[in-house]
């Protein structure tokens, strides 16, 4: 398998996922809707205050932990390759 194959075959499983991972109670996209923050306390701490500071999140998924640093302030652009996890995000 060349490497395009490997990446389409990689992009068609993230695409997959996203239809079980926003039902799953792992992601609590319902509880996110509803204001839950998705990031971890550790992620709090290292990062500190990030009100008017821009961010990069790098395979965001459909995008909770980027949301949640928007919630706080940041000015953040996440970016994934799945475009199911795009459009989900973007609904979000």
């Amino acid at each position: 398998m060349n490497s395009e194959k490997y990446f389409n075959a990689n992009k068609d499983l993230w695409n997959k996922r996203v239809a079980i991972h926003k039902k799953s109670e792992l992601y609590e996209v319902e509880g996110f809707k509803k204001g839950k923050s998705s990031l971890q306390h550790i992620e709090l701490e290292e990062l500190g205050e990030v009100k008017g500071k821009s961010m990069l999140h790098l395979q965001c998924h459909f995008g909770l932990d980027t949301l949640s640093w928007v919630r706080l302030g940041a000015k953040v652009t996440g970016v994934d390759f799945s475009e199911e996890a795009i459009d989900l995000a973007k609904s979000l």
